[in-house]
């Protein structure tokens, strides 16, 4: 005997999935209240590729070490400059970030650096040798060991793999996450002007969407159940525990355009509750959320226990 069947009709071209009754009204509702992230007036970009990271992303210590090695002042504040502090992947978390003390040499091809300049930094990305470094593809033998230099590029051998042509977004008010959350939802809103390795995104929206909607309301809606449970229907958990947010999901997860005089004490509930991580907080977010996009109360209920988030 089948229980809670319900027809469906597969035509066209388009994905589908299939869901229970109570399943397709929340995916309807979000879908009918939200527009996709794509067509909004913002900006997705990845985290940094530099090829090689142990080269290029360096901890305090040898950060001040690069810094000491400078001749001049002029060198020390040009090399401080260059030299920026980054967010993993692994260091993103709801609503908050925990910065492991590390920066990136952020040599971006759009950005046409003279290494002469930067003696200091050049000796350091020498030490790993100009074999590893260049951005050739090919193998080399040194001394018994097999060498592979970076994938071939068009960039010089100090340079970072990518050409980061957006590296000043990374300057600017902006949302980043964690490609891979095991906890469900890792967004948070950095104004502290990190820049994201490779694990990692940004999103930045235009100034005048910003004045509109705010930040705020943007990362209360990623970071809650509603749209982890979209997500899981649209794309391929990685395991159990995990989901992968890549940049083409992002983009079509339907958040509604709140102007901001309508949001209430969100602002309030994430710079206070949230970031102290009380269970209240992301009540009153699911609360929100729920409103905003006009769920019942068995929608809620299945939502909670379809997500438990942390």
């Amino acid at each position: 005997m089948r229980r809670h069947a319900t027809p469906c009709r597969f035509s066209g071209g388009e994905s589908w999935v299939i869901l229970n009754p109570i399943e397709q009204s929340i995916k309807a509702k979000i879908e009918k209240v939200g527009t996709p992230l794509k067509n909004w007036d913002i900006s997705i970009n990845y985290g940094i590729k530099t090829g090689y990271n142990e080269a290029f992303i360096i901890d305090a210590i040898k950060r001040e070490e690069i810094l000491n090695n400078c001749r001049t002042s002029d060198e020390r504040k040009r090399t401080d400059e260059l030299i920026r502090p980054i967010l993993r992947g692994r260091d993103i978390k709801r609503y908050s970030y925990e910065w492991a003390n590390l920066y990136i040499i952020a040599t971006f091809p759009s950005l046409h650096i003279d290494i002469e300049r930067y003696p200091a930094v050049k000796k350091h990305l020498l030490s790993f040798g100009m074999e590893r470094l260049e951005q050739t593809g090919k193998i080399y033998t040194k001394n018994g060991v097999k060498i592979t230099a970076r994938k071939k590029t068009n960039n010089e051998w100090f340079e970072t793999q990518d050409q980061i042509g957006y590296w000043d977004d990374f300057s600017k008010p902006k949302i980043v996450w964690a490609e891979l959350a095991r906890t469900g939802n890792a967004f948070t809103y950095d104004d502290r002007n990190y820049f994201v390795g490779n694990t990692g995104y940004i999103l930045v929206m235009s100034g005048k969407i910003e004045k509109i909607i705010g930040y705020d309301f943007l990362l209360a809606i990623l970071n809650s159940r509603a749209i982890l449970f979209y997500l899981d229907m649209i794309s391929t958990r990685l395991d159990e525990t995990g989901w992968r947010w890549l940049k083409q999901h992002v983009d079509c997860l339907p958040i509604p355009c709140f102007p901001i005089t309508k949001q209430g004490n969100i602002q309030k509930i994430i710079q206070s509750e949230l970031q102290k991580k009380t269970t209240r907080g992301q009540y009153d977010i699911d609360s929100f959320v729920a409103t905003v996009y006009g769920f019942n109360d068995m929608e809620v209920e299945f939502l909670q226990n379809f997500a438990p988030l942390d």
